[in-house]
């Protein structure tokens, strides 16, 4: 079984017997050149070897590339269920081919995820796919490989046919190759007013605070997360009631979005009451409370992605709907572009889809054009047009 172990910091001579120190005290002086972060994924065989060109391809997007580490981790996760794969069938991974992959594709389509024990989404597929066929040409391009069949797999054998978005676009080589599933686009439902409120008043602290910075954002939940208290209490004044906050977008991009100042109030009130109380009771409880982080939790730690996403989750469940983080987002997005069209149809000289474009950090265009065919007519026109056709039809 293939294993993936993590990268652990140099201990110090002190952690080490007696005829290591020397070793230890020599290896903390050494510099590397290209050093792999603290918790860097090494992938290993069963048999304890380790998996050379899955490390190499890692290290290259992780260090040299300077990918995120969400980035990092997908792709770890990608490589292990494919080596995985390949080790259970005793397929060199070499030697591997389209029937192996095909394969690989169609058990996901057929069994659940071990993980979840749900079955894959068509996106999830595809999204594994891709990360294979781009790991072959990566192995390709540097020398790893001479050649191999996954790079060079003719297009004219296509046996889907990719998503097109409204707006064509040239698409990539991986989204041509006929390995890929055919996937229907998926249109944002984003929660209706009534819902957000409800969703929002039984959020506990501090999630109701970060639920109300992505509605009222559109933050993604890494940005959300990756807010520090001096982004807020020195963000500038763009108008009498917005605030604009500096962020850093996926990719590394700078960018920015525009707070209400309720929301900055909201956050301020929090920053002196909750969270000073949740620093200084970690503290008496002998356990390190120092971050920067905007959002801590109860016990001073700074709030985690899967806990937030836990309690989003179960609080719409609670409720009686479906609710994401994503969702919030959603709503954000879904909301700005309804008032913004409404806006340019009585005669305001703006661009709706470019605005909500730009607060969203969205690369293309094209993304941000299925929040506006993803607009939901609000209830009490769709029963006036209701009561209007049924009235004619008298």
């Amino acid at each position: 079984m293939v294993r993936i172990i993590r990268k652990a910091a140099l201990p110090t001579p002190s952690e080490v017997i007696d005829r290591l120190r020397p070793a230890a005290t020599q290896a903390l002086t050494m510099t590397l050149r290209e050093p792999r972060p603290e918790g860097f994924p090494l992938l290993f065989t069963a048999q304890g070897l380790l998996i050379e060109p899955a490390v190499a391809f890692l290290h290259d997007h992780s260090v040299r590339q300077a990918h995120t580490a969400d980035t990092l981790r997908t792709y770890a996760e990608i490589l292990y269920d494919w080596f995985e794969t390949l080790e259970q069938n005793n397929i060199p991974w070499d030697d591997a081919d389209v029937a192996d992959l095909v394969a690989y594709r169609n058990r996901m389509l057929t069994q659940p995820s071990t993980h979840t024990g749900k079955p894959y989404r068509i996106s999830t597929i595809n999204h594994r796919v891709r990360g294979v066929l781009r790991f072959y040409k990566w192995a390709v391009g540097t020398s790893w490989l001479q050649a191999s069949i996954l790079v060079d797999a003719p297009l004219t054998s296509r046996l889907t046919r990719p998503t097109r978005s409204v707006r064509t676009y040239s698409a990539q080589a991986p989204e041509r190759s006929f390995f890929i599933l055919r996937q229907f686009e998926s249109l944002p439902r984003p929660l209706t007013s009534e819902q957000a409120v409800e969703l929002l008043a039984r959020l506990p602290p501090p999630y109701d605070l970060m639920g109300r910075w992505q509605l009222f954002t559109g933050l993604r939940i890494s940005e959300l997360l990756s807010l520090r208290v001096h982004d807020v209490t020195n963000c500038s004044s763009s108008s009498a009631s917005l605030y604009r906050i500096e962020v850093t977008r996926k990719g590394r991009k700078p960018s920015y979005v525009l707070a209400p100042a309720c929301l900055l109030d909201e956050t301020e009130a929090y920053l002196s009451g909750l969270r000073q109380a949740w620093l200084l009771r970690a503290r008496r409880r002998g356990r390190a409370a120092e971050t920067l982080a905007l959002f801590v939790n109860s016990r001073g730690s700074p709030v985690g992605k899967n806990a937030y996403q836990r309690v989003i989750s179960r609080t719409g469940q609670v409720c009686g709907f479906r609710a994401t983080t994503h969702l919030l987002r959603a709503t954000f997005a879904c909301i700005l572009l309804a008032r913004l069209q409404r806006l340019a149809s009585e005669g305001a000289a703006i661009n709706p889809l470019m605005i909500v474009k730009v607060l969203l950090g969205h690369e293309h265009i094209e993304t941000t054009d299925r929040y506006l065919r993803a607009i939901a007519v609000e209830a009490f026109a769709f029963k006036q047009v209701l009561e209007t056709l049924l009235s004619g039809a008298r």
